[in-house]
């Protein structure tokens, strides 16, 4: 592909090195945005049915959040890092320089089509690579927005959009990229690892899973009802991190059902369907999928369903197993399963034998419990007493584990993904021990002391 040949070849002179350089980028993408927010805001609308709020809330505000932090700390983090050096290194300077891959290819997903796009593409360009940015096919709206205002903004030999379906995407796979950043399934992750692994090429793959959430006996049940309730329900559980589906203590599993209904009415109304801010499932396969998983169980709220609009009413399962249809794979959708369990020993051996999360989220006031939890259990992130609040912290990073993942970004992470730690020692020529060349004993007790 041409623009990948003149992207590296523009990168090879230099271009991206300054700070002066990747200040600007950053400072046109705070533009870019600025500029374009009318119609973002009108493409995630008519992609997603996302209503003004949520859209700027969830999409918009978190890049403008995340090019003001790297703003921030650009030249600090661009600054070659001095380090230690052992007595074997004594008269010698030790540092690490920072320096971008090359040409970057990114691949965006479609439930936060805007976000999880430009999210890596601010990380790229503050670390000074180029980019070849692939958007979601599934959004077409929101990617032909992404491509008309970086083409406005961006030279394409620094940041391009390329559109298209799994053929385009197989394509760019094949291309020599420097580094390749990937969110979606676990699913089309293997294969981007596997096509990348053909030419030794650097990946973060952004993935999602079966993320749980606890509910013990001690928890403030209003609170974490209505917590888990908007984790869960934000673009309708088309969320990576969203709580898929809940275990909750045998002795208050009624009342937290009771107030799960509380909270989603208190959210999205007693009619959510008919509310024009909830959010639609993004195409007829999803839609269909999704609606699969009401049979499983028996439903204790909602699941009322809209097939002209793809909408799927907030819904509660009670009675599931772990061996249903809706417990084998990420749900993407506005369904809860709601688990029982009677020790919390219980919750956890069960969430332990299940491929390692993105994230999971703990309810409960008594500290050893939150502790046992958290250091018990393998996961990308996640909370205590809350639900995604950690993806909007910048000083956390924010990625998975296992199956869920691997690498991470957001704020320093990012600059810290794309970047090339190049490790250097300047050596001092006003003497030169002789103990290094020769062979003898002497030279060999140095040895052994020094080192």
């Amino acid at each position: 592909m041409e623009i990948v040949t003149r992207q590296k070849q523009w990168f090879k002179h230099g271009y991206t090195q300054s700070y002066e350089f990747r200040k600007q980028q950053l400072l046109k993408m705070k533009r870019m945005l600025q500029t374009f927010e009318v119609p973002l805001l009108k493409a995630l609308q008519y992609d997603l049915n996302k209503s003004e709020f949520e859209a700027y809330t969830t999409e918009i505000a978190f890049l403008n959040a995340e090019i003001q932090e790297q703003l921030s700390h650009l030249k600090k983090r661009m600054a070659p890092e001095k380090v230690k050096a052992p007595l074997s290194h004594t008269g010698t300077q030790n540092y690490i320089r920072k320096e971008p891959y090359g040409s970057v290819l990114i691949i965006a997903p479609w439930n936060y089509p805007l976000q999880l796009a430009i999210a890596p593409a601010i990380g790229a360009l503050a670390a000074g690579n180029t980019a070849v940015l692939k958007p979601s096919e599934l959004t077409p709206t929101v990617s032909w927005v992404i491509r008309r205002m970086i083409e406005e903004f961006f030279p394409e030999h620094v940041l391009k959009v390329v559109e298209g379906g799994k053929e385009v995407t197989q394509q760019l796979l094949s291309e020599p990229f420097d580094y390749i950043f990937f969110t979606g399934s676990e699913r089309v992750g293997k294969i981007v690892m596997q096509k990348a692994s053909e030419q030794l090429i650097p990946v973060t793959l952004e993935l999602g899973g079966k993320s749980p959430a606890i509910v013990h006996k001690d928890a403030n049940l209003p609170v974490a009802a209505r917590r888990i309730a908007w984790g869960k329900l934000i673009n309708a559980g088309q969320t990576c991190i969203a709580p898929d589906h809940v275990y909750v203590h045998k002795d208050i599993k009624e009342a937290f059902i009771r107030e799960y209904k509380a909270a989603v009415h208190l959210l999205y109304g007693k009619e959510p369907l008919k509310n024009d801010d909830f959010v639609k499932i993004v195409s007829k396969d999803h839609f269909d999928r999704i609606k699969s998983y009401l049979s499983d169980g028996n439903i204790a709220l909602g699941g009322e369903t809209d097939e002209k609009n793809n909408k799927i009413a907030p819904a509660v399962l009670t009675e599931v197993t772990e061996k249903d249809p809706v417990m084998q794979e990420e749900i993407f959708g506005p369904i809860l399963p709601v688990l029982e369990y009677r020790e919390l020993q219980e919750a956890v051996e069960t969430i332990s034998d299940k491929p390692d999360p993105l994230a999971l989220y703990y309810f409960g006031e008594d500290e050893k419990s939150q502790e046992f939890v958290t250091t018990s259990l393998s996961f990308g992130g996640g909370c205590i007493n809350d639900t995604l609040y950690h993806i909007i912290n910048p000083h956390l990073p924010f990625g998975g584990i296992g199956a869920s993942g691997m690498g991470s970004y957001h704020g320093k992470f990012s600059f810290e993904t794309f970047t090339h730690k190049k490790s250097i020692t300047k050596q001092n020529t006003k003497f030169d021990p002789s103990f290094r060349y020769k062979r003898d004993k002497n030279s060999l007790k140095i040895i052994k002391r020094i080192l």
